[in-house]
């Protein structure tokens, strides 16, 4: 066997890599008498088929099987020797007929190229000085939040006899959609509550409810929006001929203890306390979101190092898919619009290269500081994943357990909170208070 490094440019290296004809057969026939103690075969005393009849029974696919067996050890044992830790997957380049190298005509030949990792040394995390911006939960906030919940709990109560409809009024009719004269299927519906102003009914149909009583007829004419997801009804008239049973006026409860009591708690105090718990939790995501995002600022500013080209290839590539699902949908940007092609792909290759950066930098610092995840918060993460496809919770934990790739896209983002949080322990963290509003401020990059 010879393996011999061909090239050395940048991260990228490429091994040329041959083995005989001659110590594939050796190989073979080792693999051979491994075998044929335990075969059973029709005609022959278990464990004594001939090695001859192995051969011309079994020789090709166990040549198959050995060579992959073979290009793997060959590929890991030229990154061992020459002390070098790959940033992906080898590609390998058979040279030759595969199909010669398999009937023992030909000596396996091919190429291995891989990128490696880049040799750096990362910032020192102690010398790092984070901003992290702080805001206190205020009993005004509070008030809003209880008045929120109790909106949710609105009920309607019957007007008095002959009061029109106002907005915000929840009115009970019966109707049905006609296009043509014609009723449509999906467009009749009776005892049904429509509040108005929710905007919950095409365009047109609540509006036209306005001021009507208990006991009216009333026919809307509206129009389908163009966009309507049934297809038939997109962009078309109709008219709805509606009867009003009743009109109802909102009653949104006082917030008092009575109130609290309802929800199942014990007194206002309790729920007050769980909605400060709220708040709090909610500006502490939002607090460790910008410092996070400071920390990862301050940690490009201070690395530069070649990048392996396979990885940042891989990342634009899931960047400009998802770009161009965008796209599709109709919701990029107005300001993505406006760029040429070519414009807008340097510009997300530069994201592409910082995101790969960085995610090198946490994990060499990760692994300086001896970070590590537990299997419980793998565990605990997948049952997250698994609870957001309900009643398919069993086959999605056998996909991430059947799928290496997959559970390592789950415990990515594990590893890089428990490493920010690491080093956000360690830097110096300036914090500055600022209100709920600048808070959760969409910062301009």
């Amino acid at each position: 066997m010879e393996v011999t490094q061909t090239k050395a440019e940048g991260l990228s290296r490429t091994f040329a890599v041959k083995v005989t004809a001659s110590e594939l057969q050796a190989k073979l026939d080792q693999r051979i008498e491994e075998i044929r103690p335990t075969m059973r075969l029709k005609g022959f005393r278990p464990g004594k088929v001939p090695a001859a009849h192995v051969r011309k029974m079994y020789g090709r696919d166990l040549m198959g099987e050995m060579i992959d067996k073979l290009v793997n050890e060959t590929n890991q044992k030229a990154l061992e020797d020459n002390s070098l830790r790959p940033a992906g997957q080898p590609n390998v380049h058979m040279e030759g007929d595969i199909e010669k190298v398999v009937k023992g005509e030909a000596d396996l030949s091919y190429h291995m190229h891989v990128d490696v990792m880049p040799e750096f040394t990362p910032v020192e995390a102690a010398s790092l000085t984070i901003s992290r911006p702080v805001a206190e939960v205020t009993d005004e906030q509070i008030d809003e939040s209880l008045g929120r919940i109790a909106s949710q709990n609105t009920k309607y109560e019957p007007r008095e006899e002959g009061a029109e409809a106002v907005d915000g009024d929840a009115v009970v009719i019966d109707f049905v959609g006609k296009i043509d004269g014609e009723a449509f299927e999906g467009g009749a519906a009776e005892q049904q509550s429509v509040v108005l102003g929710a905007n919950r009914f095409i365009p047109g149909f609540e509006e036209q409810l306005l001021g009507v009583k208990a006991g009216d007829t009333k026919d809307l004419n509206v129009t389908f929006p163009e966009a309507y997801q049934a297809a038939n009804l997109a962009g078309k008239a109709a008219v709805f001929e509606t009867k009003v049973h009743e009109v109802r006026a909102p009653k949104t409860p006082d917030v008092d203890e009575e109130f609290a009591k309802g929800l199942g708690l014990e007194s206002l105090e309790q729920l007050r306390g769980l909605v400060r718990d709220q708040l709090a939790a909610e500006h502490n995501n939002a607090s460790r979101a910008k410092a996070k995002r400071d920390l990862l600022d301050k940690l490009d500013a201070a690395h530069s190092f070649d990048l392996p080209q396979g990885m940042v290839e891989q990342e634009f590539n899931q960047i400009w898919q998802q770009l161009q699902a965008e796209m599709d949908a109709g919701r990029l940007t107005a300001e993505d619009k406006s760029k040429p092609e070519d414009d807008l792909k340097a510009e997300y290759r530069k994201i592409a290269e910082r995101r790969v950066r960085l995610g090198l930098v946490l994990a060499e610092m990760g692994r300086i500081s001896d970070v590590r995840i537990t299997e419980q918060e793998v565990n605990q993460a997948l049952i997250r994943e698994a609870r957001q496809y309900p009643g398919q919770e069993r086959e999605v934990v056998q996909f991430f357990q059947k799928n290496p790739g997959a559970m390592a896209q789950l415990r990515a983002p594990i590893y890089e909170d428990k490493v920010v949080d690491h080093i956000l322990s360690v830097a110096t963290v300036e914090e500055t208070t600022v209100s709920r509003d600048d808070l959760f401020k969409e910062d301009d990059a």
